[in-house]
């Protein structure tokens, strides 16, 4: 704002310890005040002598100046309320200059490089994947939208006795089941036979427990290479391991099946990877720079041979095995290394369970200690769990919400409720295509209101709700004034920079323009964060101030066509800035709903 420039200018030559820099930053007047905006002169105290000092300073240079109504402190707090004019310029007047704003300085601008999603496959991806892939979609383009540059890669879990189960329980039960002669999808048809792996091994542990009274205590997994079918599964992972062709050829055939199906997912959730990195292609990598951090006395050999590394309070952590087979930490060691070596980023950012906390922590310390100057920005986004209203799911047993389903769920709950308020002239492919929008724009608005840390039950019908605080809530402020707009249009009326804004003095249309300016440093401050539910909470926010101005304020019946065209550009701006941070969240904007 101009009156903010001409302050600092001011403060600058009144007072020789004043910083060169901008160092102002505006905030909403607290409720129960009186003013638009207000300015902590706490933060600039210590230039003008004291915080008192500054404040009397600032309202005495704005009482003065010609873009202001009225200026009042209290204490070192100065509540500013700007003239309408003024006010809307800084923000709805321009939303192209208001939205390039988020932009950083060229100087504060990262490489980052983003891990999200890794799915296993011998299953397909459900819930937890779709929070997970939420996250990290969101946070990439969050940070894109600031002006980062990301590199977004997935690490696929492709080899390993899990996958090894569902190959086994193929080649005892398959009979030649695909894709193509099932119609099944491929990360499905691979997940049905894990599930169908675990009832045979718990069937053969019943069997054990039944000839053998004394294992009655024990789990499946204690008891796992008792049972013949575990023994088998064992074998094959050896064999894999070894090259064996006939099981490389199997597990190569039921991967692309995989492979096939998660692509049909990514698609329909808008992701595109700019690197695949696969487990079976990595899983060797680190041993060379656990050896060269046992020369240097960063690890240390126990009695059994086993290579540890200290961490103090974080405990003794196992790098290297008694037999020098890897242990989880030293493929990620390697697998670091090599995403840092690819790709150069200034910042690494896993999304992972928070059930991985510890390891993350042990993870990024072994990195310092290797002597990696780059490990100090590496950063774990962890989530917590997501629910469902009737509990929680589980892989081995088939309850898992697959993500598939849940969005067939989410489209047509949409769908239908598109139904309901447009009645029949609507086409059944606009439906379709409104309820594939809305459905899953709503379930990743749910997974990005919170912060990620916070483990949350998902309400597919809740969430879908076209009032509260939901996707589709914000999603129908932005289609409702597109409606406006083009029957605006039909009375040759639109939105224009050069309105009278002067014209909008309301205390509704007034928040909406308070709200309009801050757009730029809510996006700024997410990406900080790394957490898309400050910008969540803003779009929210900003679609109740509309709503409310939309209540108060009538805009194509106002009357007198110069306010029309005011509150018609004022709202303009309003879907303009819902709809680039729905699209931020990697969420879409029906035309109507």
């Amino acid at each position: 704002m101009k009156f903010l420039i001409d302050l600092e200018a001011y403060l600058r030559s009144e007072f020789s310890a004043y910083p060169a820099e901008n160092v102002l930053a505006l905030e909403a007047c607290p409720a129960g005040q009186t003013g638009d905006f207000t300015l902590n002169c706490f933060r600039i105290g210590k230039f003008c002598g004291n915080p008192m000092a500054a404040a009397a300073a600032v309202v005495d240079f704005l009482s003065k100046h010609e873009d202001i109504e009225s200026v009042t402190a209290v204490k070192a707090f100065v509540n500013i309320t700007v003239k309408a004019a003024a006010l809307h310029l800084a923000g709805a007047a321009d939303t192209d200059a208001l939205l390039e704003r988020a932009a950083l300085p060229e100087a504060e601008r990262r490489r980052v490089l983003i891990e999200f999603s890794a799915p296993n496959t011998n299953k397909p991806q459900h819930l937890g994947h779709v929070r997970n892939n939420t996250l990290g979609m969101a946070l990439g383009s969050l940070l894109k939208r600031v002006g980062h540059d990301v590199i977004e890669v997935n690490l696929v879990n492709d080899r390993g006795i899990h996958i090894c189960k569902s190959m086994l329980c193929y080649q005892k039960v398959g009979n030649g089941r695909n894709p193509e002669n099932t119609g099944i999808k491929g990360d499905h048809l691979v997940g049905d036979f894990y599930v169908e792996y675990n009832k045979m091994l718990s069937d053969a542990v019943k069997e054990l427990k039944a000839a053998r009274p004394e294992l009655a205590e024990k789990d499946s997994d204690e008891l796992f290479l008792e049972t013949a079918i575990g023994q088998e599964t064992q074998k094959m992972l050896q064999d894999w391991e070894a090259g064996v062709p006939a099981v490389r050829e199997l597990w190569q055939m039921m991967n692309n099946w995989v492979f096939a199906g998660f692509a049909e997912t990514y698609k329909r959730m808008g992701i595109d990877f700019n690197h695949t990195y696969l487990e079976s292609e990595t899983y060797l990598l680190g041993k060379d720079i656990i050896a060269a951090g046992l020369d240097k006395g960063v690890f240390s050999r126990r009695e059994d041979g086993a290579v540890i590394c200290d961490l103090g309070k974080m405990g003794k952590k196992v790098v290297l095995r008694s037999d020098g087979t890897s242990v989880y930490i030293t493929q990620d060691i390697g697998t670091t290394k090599k995403k840092y070596d690819d790709y150069q980023p200034q910042t690494m950012i896993w999304v992972v369970g928070d059930e991985q906390n510890l390891h993350f922590q042990m993870l990024f310390e072994i990195m310092k200690r290797l002597g990696f100057e780059w490990a100090k920005d590496l950063f774990h986004l962890s989530y917590g769990m997501v629910n469902l209203p009737n509990g929680r799911m589980k892989s081995r047993e088939g309850t898992v919400v697959d993500a598939d389903d849940l969005f067939d769920e989410m489209a047509l709950l949409a769908r239908n409720a598109c139904a309901e308020r447009g009645g029949d002239e609507i086409s059944e492919e606009e439906l379709a295509r409104r309820g594939e929008i809305i459905g899953l724009g709503a379930l990743k608005f749910m997974l990005l209101k919170f912060n990620p840390k916070t483990t949350i039950t998902f309400d597919p019908a809740a969430s879908l709700r076209f009032e509260g605080d939901t996707g589709p809530y914000v999603q129908y402020v932005a289609t409702r004034i597109a409606s406006i707009e083009r029957k605006a249009a039909e009375k040759n009326l639109f939105a224009v920079k050069d309105a009278d804004w002067s014209l909008l003095t309301s205390a509704a249309e007034r928040e909406v323009a308070v709200k309009l300016y801050f757009y730029p440093s809510v996006l700024q401050t997410a990406a900080a964060k790394r957490d898309c539910s400050g910008l969540v909470e803003y779009l929210l926010e900003l679609a109740k101030a509309f709503n409310r101005f939309y209540r108060d304020c009538p805009v194509l019946s106002a009357g007198d066509e110069a306010l029309v065209v005011a509150r018609l550009s004022l709202a303009d701006a309003v879907r303009k800035v819902i709809t680039d941070g729905l699209h931020t969240l990697t969420i879409g904007v029906p035309e109507a709903m």
